[in-house]
């Protein structure tokens, strides 16, 4: 029986494979007919139609392994944003990209796509429609941004269409969606959510972009088919969102109501609640050398939950064909769905 190998094109590694964005883009690529590598630092799920490499993507010697042969890589490695620990980030965001590009380089990759974040020009104040051409961010919300900037940098100057070698950089916003680690953490946790967005309510109108996992992968996908010499994505950013803006506390109550818990009842002032999570992160860092907490109640989320940040996807619709494929509705309906386990029986 003869045997139909992929083509070349067709192979791929997805760094941080494991991950929530990059498990749902791994499963997509085999969906389309990929052959995919993943390296991650730890298996997160078995899936016999893929290559697991495990190492370190701050050492080359662990990557190249996992880029022999490929002609495109996804990398979308990267600590949870909820981290504090700012050495880390500097270390696997910005050290280890840069050991990435010079991976791929070695190894003969054509290709590289960045997940990015269109947090990377937000410093919390509104943002209605922005733009590609937005500076990047003086004074970034945390730790987790300021090193995705420098990240983002890195792939995007290292772009070389002379010498065969592509980047581009997809900036999502608010990704949520079924094994969403982020958006609704654990059971247990369920309850304080609640109670927190019901403090932190604000005027209840402020627009804020959330994007379904899948019209993320869709905007990996598409933007790595058709990075090219000449092409206008080469050593670009691309804001990929759902193009439906919505009220923030609108989306969270819809998510809560959804898993039969109360939406939020009660609001105070938005810079009330800023100037009260900076308060008590001022006190937190003077405990800091008795205790450590890792708080949930802080300035930054203060700043997401009450303004306006949400992005213009034309220039991913003019230069990719770019369309979300799943509307916000039908992510919402999903997403609660795969959380069934979490609802209130009570």
């Amino acid at each position: 029986m003869a045997m139909h190998l992929r083509p070349a094109s067709k192979k791929c590694t997805v760094i941080g494979g494991s991950g929530f964005l990059g498990r749902h883009l791994v499963e997509q690529l085999v969906e389309k007919g990929y052959s995919v590598n993943v390296f991650d630092i730890c298996k997160g799920f078995d899936n016999n139609k893929v290559q697991f490499y495990l190492g370190n993507l701050c050492k080359k010697e662990d990557l190249l392994p996992a880029l022999q042969g490929v002609t495109m890589v996804f990398h979308c490695a990267s600590p949870a944003p909820s981290s504090n620990n700012r050495e880390l980030f500097y270390k696997v965001n910005y050290l280890g990209t840069k050991t990435v590009i010079e991976a791929c380089k070695e190894a003969g990759v054509q290709k590289l796509v960045l997940t990015s974040s269109a947090s990377v020009v937000f410093e919390g104040t509104d943002i209605k429609n922005g733009t590609e051409d937005l500076p990047y961010a003086k004074k970034p919300i945390d730790y987790y941004t300021e090193t995705k900037i420098l990240q983002e940098k890195e792939v995007l100057k290292a772009s070389d269409p002379e010498k065969n070698f592509f980047t581009i950089a997809i900036r999502p916003h608010g990704i949520f969606g079924p094994r969403d680690p982020q958006l609704v953490p654990f059971g247990s946790h369920i309850l304080l959510l609640a109670g927190l967005f019901s403090l932190l309510h604000s005027n209840g109108k402020n627009l804020v972009d959330f994007t379904f996992v899948e019209n993320v992968v869709h905007g990996h996908i598409l933007a790595a088919e058709q990075l090219q010499k000449d092409s206008p994505l080469c050593g670009k950013a691309f804001h990929i969102t759902n193009d439906e803006p919505i009220p923030f506390w609108e989306f969270l109550s819809r998510i809560l109501t959804g898993l039969h818990y109360d939406p939020p009842k009660y609001h105070i002032p938005y810079w009330l609640a800023y100037y009260l999570a900076l308060l008590f992160s001022l006190v937190l860092l003077v405990l800091s050398p008795l205790v450590t907490i890792h708080p949930t109640f802080t300035p930054m989320r203060v700043a997401l939950a009450g303004t306006f940040h949400y992005y213009s996807c034309e220039q991913a619709k003019r230069d990719m064909g770019y369309k979300p494929v799943v509307r916000l509705d039908e992510a919402i309906a999903r997403t609660i769905k795969s959380y069934s386990h979490l609802q209130r029986t009570t």
